[in-house]
């Protein structure tokens, strides 16, 4: 009997490092969501998790990905499966892109740092804010600090939105060129912020402003509190001291900035402009129709991002997804197609790449990565997706990016193709 219980009793080792625990007690994104929600004061929470209005568009995001599904081939000889693709003329190890975010060092002080790194480590294109809460030049440094991934060679994009003040978007690119970004991201989906009312009920401003309900919930979360107090204030790093703009060095209301700042006149002749001052890669962020598709390729910028802000901005928008498919007909082979907006899985980067997508895009999944394990937590997300897609790719009987197609898949409405 004793020998028999020793058979089957097989004691883990104990894990003393929180992150690590944490996890190693996650299977998914959702799970680093929940852990999120713990961890993170309901404000802070809400600001990464919430969207526009009644949420139609935030909750479609995922849901469109559900509704697609998979046409597995089978015997098909199997073996190494390639997870890598060409994305802006390069190769990259997987189609997967770390999308721009805002105030990231409110997930965890690290914010930009450590998303810099984890991306750097595998190789992977991150997208730098504008509104970020670390400098170009900083991002730029922390991922020269450990050794880059796939070719080598940094993938550093930097977002900017078009600020009504010029000379300042110019400032911020000319600084991008000096630190070798390989390309500029132009959001387009900003003319006014969405509506955002879980920020509304929580009175919610960036940074954080104390009062009761904050201390309140600081008290509640006593390790975060701890991290914000102890590292220096967050801000809008990259526009620091800049007193015309304001760089958030005090709380602002998110909506009544952005409102004052970016342009709401801005038009297709902004990439002209952008052209004159950039001379890398260009991406348009928030295409959300074929129409607009079509318009992109024409100007020739080198991809678009389908995206409606990760269901922030306009309620009732479309499901980059659901859009896909439409995008890729009329851009032809003559611009990449970036899908940014639900993606939690392996599976669900294989799906957008059967339905004409170059690469997928994701934030908020990154984040909650971030405030669930800090730095270990995106490097978990990252191996998390990566595995996803190669697991979909065995079971689907393909054995390279290449071969997905959209034979692989069925329609949304769950009919064939």
């Amino acid at each position: 009997m004793l020998s028999s219980l020793r058979s089957v009793a097989k004691f883990r080792k104990p894990e003393f490092n929180g992150d690590r625990r944490r996890l190693n007690k996650s299977a998914d994104i959702e799970d680093l969501r929940r852990l999120a929600r713990k961890r993170l004061p309901a404000g802070v929470f809400d600001y990464i998790d919430g969207g526009a209005e009644d949420e139609r568009t935030l909750r479609r995001n995922s849901r469109a990905f559900e509704e697609i599904g998979f046409r597995p081939r089978v015997l098909r000889g199997i073996g190494e499966v390639d997870t890598s693709c060409s994305l802006l003329g390069r190769v990259t190890p997987l189609p997967f892109v770390l999308a721009p975010t805002g105030f990231t060092r409110i997930a965890d002080p690290q914010g930009e740092l450590a998303v810099a790194r984890v991306a750097a480590r595998h190789g992977l294109p991150y997208a730098l804010s504008t509104m970020g809460t670390r400098t170009i030049e900083e991002v730029s440094a922390a991922a020269d600090s450990v050794e880059w991934g796939a070719d080598g060679e940094r993938r550093l994009w930097f977002q900017i939105y078009a600020w009504k003040d010029r000379a300042l978007v110019k400032e911020l690119i000319d600084r991008a060129a000096h630190e070798s970004y390989e390309a500029v991201v132009l959001t387009v989906d900003t003319a006014l912020l969405g509506r955002r009312e879980r920020d509304i009920r929580r009175g919610m401003s960036l940074p954080p402003k104390l009062g009761l309900g904050t201390i309140l919930d600081g008290i509640r979360h006593p390790g975060w509190t701890r991290r914000f107090l102890a590292n220096p204030p967050i801000v809008f790093a990259n526009v620091a001291g800049n007193e015309e703009v304001g760089d958030g060095s005090s709380a602002v209301n998110l909506a009544a900035y952005i409102n004052s700042q970016f342009d709401s006149a801005l038009s297709w002749e902004e990439i002209d402009w952008l052209r004159s001052v950039w001379d890398g890669k260009l991406i348009v962020k928030g295409i959300q129709t074929a129409a607009d598709a079509a318009i992109a390729a024409e100007v020739g910028v080198e991809a678009i991002a389908l995206s409606n802000h990760g269901g922030r901005q306009l309620d009732d928008a479309p499901a980059p997804i659901e859009i896909t498919a439409q995008c890729r007909e009329v851009a032809g082979d003559n611009m990449e197609i970036i899908v940014d907006g639900g993606v939690r899985r392996g599976s669900d980067i294989v799906k957008a790449r059967a339905l004409g997508a170059d690469a997928v895009m994701a934030g908020r999944a990154y984040l909650y990565a971030l405030a669930a394990a800090g730095e270990q937590g995106v490097d978990w997300m990252l191996d998390f997706f990566e595995e996803g897609v190669r697991r979909s790719m065995t079971l689907c009987g393909v054995s390279s990016i290449e071969e997905i197609t959209a034979e692989l898949v069925t329609e949304q409405t769950g009919n064939e193709r």
